[in-house]
């Protein structure tokens, strides 16, 4: 080996003898991220919580997805008596698929307890749901929100042009079916019960729940056979940002 490879600072040993600079763990770090690592070490700090407490609690979070919600609109397709439970008692309909609302964690955190309404969607009416106010939405049931639920755009226009919006999604309705937007706010969420599709008679609520995905219970997609995922949905700067007072990008203030 040459004196500049043995002397030149880095150890060749575990990267076949190429140099390879390390990659940092966190690109940057928002306002917010900074805010959320303060107040919880505050309140570990006060007792409020232990570490392993909100380890677990991160844990139980992040395992969040909507299988849930996926098995409770298979069940209620095929099962006259329990679709008849989710809307009269959405909660304890809820327990039946493994979500229990008032400890959603299993360890007594409540902080997503609150009021639930399943919509049922029928061949003339349809119904979307958005929180115009932040983010609201069923956790428990559906995981967590995708970006596009939380981005100021989808919030302020779905509740405006509805149709449009759905249009951009790939989901056109025909102008005789009647549009509900419904607004979650702190304490109610709402999730979407869709009509069962054509060419699904016959199956297990096992397939039915495969092409339950998460847009379809949002309300901005439909069940159909052979789509058992949600594609990814790029997101494109507003060409007229509400900063800048409806004028396009770039025009003269």
């Amino acid at each position: 080996m040459s004196e500049d490879h043995k002397h030149d600072g880095h150890d060749h040993s575990e990267h076949g003898g190429h140099d390879h600079p390390a990659a940092p763990m966190v690109d940057e770090i928002s306002d917010f991220e900074v805010l959320e690592l303060a107040v919880r070490e505050l309140a570990i700090d006060k007792g409020f919580f232990t570490a392993e407490d909100h380890r677990v609690f991160s844990e139980w979070n992040d395992a969040r997805s909507p299988a849930a919600g996926s098995r409770m609109v298979a069940k209620a397709w095929t099962d006259p008596a329990y679709k008849s439970r989710v809307f009269a008692d959405p909660l304890a309909a809820s327990k039946e698929v493994g979500v229990d609302w008032a400890e959603p964690t299993g360890f007594g955190t409540t902080s997503d307890y609150m009021h639930l309404t399943v919509l049922e969607d029928t061949p003339t009416v349809h119904h979307v749901i958005v929180c115009t106010l932040c983010s609201c939405y069923p956790r428990p049931l559906l995981g967590h929100s995708p970006y596009w639920y939380r981005a100021p755009n989808y919030r302020r226009r779905i509740v405006r042009w509805p149709r449009q919006v759905l249009a951009e999604f790939g989901l056109i309705l025909p102008p005789e079916v009647e549009l509900r937007v419904e607004d979650s706010n702190a304490k109610s969420r709402f999730m979407v019960l869709p009509v069962r599709p054509a060419g699904t008679e016959g199956w297990t609520e096992e397939q039915l729940a495969e092409i339950v995905t998460r847009d379809c219970m949002i309300g901005i997609a439909l069940p159909r056979p052979g789509r058992t995922s949600d594609g990814p949905r790029p997101i494109y700067k507003a060409k007229r940002p509400v900063q800048s007072g409806g004028r396009p990008q770039g025009a003269a203030q």
